[in-house]
C-alpha cells in the first residue's frame, strides 16, 4: 500500500508540475493627477451615439493563428478606422488575457497565461477604435466560464469565427475607453 501512495503523490505532483499556467498583477496608471481627478459634471454619466454598420465581416482563423494578431491584421488588411466586434465562437489550445483586480486608481490588471490549455471560445466582443483592437473574450472548460481582454498569446486550436461591424468614417470612439474621461 505505500507503493500506491506514493505513486499517487508522484501523479498528483507531476500534474501539477504540467500545469503552466502564470499570473501577474500590473499596475496601469494613466498618470498621478489624471488617477486622482473627480468625476467631471461636463462628461455625461451615459451618452449615445447613432452609427451604422457599413459592412460586415466575418472573419475564420485556422489552428494555430494567434487570435488577437489575426484581428489586428484583419483591420490593417481592411482599412478598419472603426468598428463593433459583435461576436466570436471557436476554440484555442492557448490562452492570455487580463482582467482589472482593484476598484481604485491607479487600476491594476492581471494577467492570465496558460501556453497548454485548452478552452472553447463562447464570446469575442469588443470594439475596434481609430485602428485599434480593444477586444474581450470569453473562454470556457468543463468547470468555469472565465476570460477578460485579450492578449497576444492566444493560439486558435480547431478554428474560430469573429464578426465585426464596420462603422462609416466620421465616427469618434476615441473618449469610449480613455478611463481618465470623467
Amino acid at each position: 500500500m505505500p507503493a500506491l501512495t506514493l505513486a499517487v503523490a508522484l501523479l498528483a505532483v507531476l500534474s501539477t508540475a504540467a500545469v503552466q499556467i502564470t499570473k501577474a498583477e500590473v499596475v496601469k496608471p494613466t498618470s498621478p493627477t489624471e488617477d486622482a481627478k473627480p468625476n467631471n459634471d461636463a462628461v455625461p454619466d451615459v451618452y449615445a451615439l447613432d452609427v451604422r454598420f457599413e459592412r460586415t465581416l466575418v472573419l475564420r482563423f485556422k489552428y494555430r493563428t494567434d487570435l488577437l494578431a489575426g484581428l489586428e491584421r484583419m483591420v490593417k488588411e481592411q482599412k478598419i478606422r472603426n468598428a463593433v466586434i459583435l461576436t466570436g465562437i471557436g476554440s484555442v489550445g492557448a490562452y492570455h488575457y487580463h482582467t482589472v483586480s482593484n476598484a481604485t486608481f491607479p487600476s491594476k490588471n492581471i494577467y492570465v497565461r496558460n501556453p497548454s490549455a485548452p478552452a472553447d471560445i463562447t464570446n469575442v466582443n469588443g470594439y475596434v477604435i481609430d485602428g485599434r483592437v480593444h477586444a474581450h473574450v470569453t473562454f470556457s472548460d468543463p468547470d468555469k466560464a472565465f476570460g477578460g481582454h485579450l492578449e497576444p498569446g492566444t493560439s486558435v486550436f480547431t478554428f474560430a469565427i469573429v464578426t465585426i461591424g464596420v462603422v462609416a468614417d466620421g465616427v469618434d470612439f476615441k473618449s469610449f475607453d480613455n478611463k481618465a474621461y470623467r
